[in-house]
């Protein structure tokens, strides 16, 4: 018998990158609440200032406020002055903790993490006995995903993302039939009626609430263009004809993919096109490893896309399926003619355009 012999420094070196975690995770949390709150963009705008300072101007409880800082200062986020006791946002630390940063904002990403941590114990359940975890169980889901998806779309999706395709923005302005995939609250297809209110906007989602926050903000900007209906989006059979579809971030969290490509492929047009929007990732593990963000991509997906797949009974794809499966599902479904496009300003995504 062999004794393997352990590599002190290695040993120590990974017990150091463990602490990195923890505190990581810590500050995960506090910068959650610090987008919650509003900390983070009322410091923006602050010269040096200590706690009481802040929490007036943000109107919270200065503990708590002092408390927050002293992670954030720890943590190496904010800068404090010993001497003055006051305590600073930099300028290039705000360009990515701000609503003012628009898709540069990472700081709206934390909040997915204490909302997974409440499904904790099912995700333990589910790897002991299968199944899933449901959409139920997210009851913020819906606004998270609302609040993220619209710093892209308000900044990207009219004047880059559909300008993507070819003779689009042409088709939009004189007229055509579109509709969205699994649409959550409906902000796209808004902003989009609103562009173009020559043409006719659906939106198609299985959530009662997304579909009522898509027709609120319809009815809110008076868009007669855009209407919305609850549809379980596996059901889509070609009954009726689009000349362009849009997924946006949704395929690789459907029960029955292949189903939903399908229907999605016999309800366009012949000379339509189909947009899906979805996680720029490889299909092989081995070559996300350079990722910058794919332990959060594994991580989400086991702890919400691939599990509410799961729990329906689902193929569970997961939020790295990738673009190898991407291509092989597109081409199954009947798609012949596939391109991948990336937008400046979303690094999350790659941006299939595919025709039959």
């Amino acid at each position: 018998m062999t004794v393997e012999t352990l590599d002190q420094q290695r040993a120590e070196q990974f017990a150091g990158r463990v602490i990195g975690f923890v505190n990581g995770a810590a500050l995960v949390q506090m910068i959650s609440i610090g987008h919650q709150t509003g900390l983070f963009d009322t410091m923006a705008t602050l010269p040096p200032s200590t706690s009481h300072q802040i929490a007036q101007a943000t109107g919270l409880n200065e503990r708590y406020v002092r408390e927050w800082l002293g992670s954030l200062t720890t943590g190496g986020v904010v800068e404090y002055d010993a001497v003055s006791r006051t305590y600073t946002l930099p300028a290039e630390h705000a360009g990515s903790l701000t609503r003012a940063a628009g898709p540069n904002n990472l700081a709206s990403l934390t909040q997915y993490f204490p909302l997974m941590g409440q499904v904790e114990e099912g995700i333990v359940h589910s790897f002991r006995n299968g199944g899933g975890v449901p959409y139920s169980k997210y009851p913020t889901f819906q606004k998270l995903m609302k609040e993220e998806s619209a710093q892209v779309f308000d900044a990207t999706l009219v004047d880059v993302t559909l300008p993507l395709v070819p003779g689009l923005v042409e088709r939009l302005r004189t007229g055509i039939d579109v509709v969205d995939i699994g649409c959550g609250s409906g902000h796209a297809i808004n902003v989009m009626a609103r562009a173009f209110p020559n043409s006719r906007f659906t939106g198609h989602d299985f959530s009662e609430e997304g579909i009522a926050e898509g027709k609120s903000e319809a009815a809110a900007w008076g868009l007669s263009n855009a209407r919305f209906e609850v549809k379980d989006v596996a059901t889509l059979d070609g009954s009726k004809q689009f000349d362009f579809i849009t997924a946006f971030d949704t395929i690789h969290d459907q029960a029955q993919p292949r189903r939903v490509l399908k229907g999605i492929a016999e309800s366009l047009k012949a000379d339509g096109t189909f947009l899906c929007v979805d996680i720029a990732a490889s299909s092989e593990v081995h070559e996300n490893v350079e990722h910058p963000l794919a332990p959060v991509l594994y991580t989400i997906s086991t702890m919400h896309c691939m599990t509410v797949s799961l729990a329906l009974g689902g193929e569970g794809l997961g939020t790295c399926w990738g673009e190898q499966k991407a291509r092989e599902l597109l081409q199954e479904a009947g798609f012949r003619n596939i391109e991948v496009a990336r937008v400046d300003g979303d690094m999350m995504n790659n941006y299939y355009i595919a025709t039959k």
